[in-house]
């Protein structure tokens, strides 16, 4: 409270100091971005491409894949199996 106090108490200056835009434009020029960094954007790419056209096709390969057959075991029904063997143990409890 003391410091929103103490700010509120200041006089602001409305006045812009003397070429500030040339300063904050010479800091902006300077900054300009490494051309190493060139080499790591085109990488990411293709990288990027790369891994799209994989998760295609395992989609597809998931997708045209004949099922299995029915005798088979369940993951998922194994999986829910395995998780509510617990509870269905304190349900049986005299």
């Amino acid at each position: 409270m003391k410091l929103i106090a103490a700010v509120r108490t200041e006089v602001l200056d409305d006045r812009v100091p003397y070429a500030f835009e040339k300063r904050v434009s010479a800091l902006l020029a300077s900054r300009v971005a490494p051309q190493n960094l060139d080499l790591w954007v085109r990488g990411l790419w293709r990288s990027a491409i790369s891994c799209v056209a994989l998760a295609l096709l395992c989609g597809a390969w998931a997708f045209f894949t004949p099922a299995t057959s029915a005798s088979s075991d369940d993951l998922s029904q194994n999986f829910e199996t395995t998780l509510l063997a617990s509870v269905d143990q304190n349900d049986q409890a005299p």
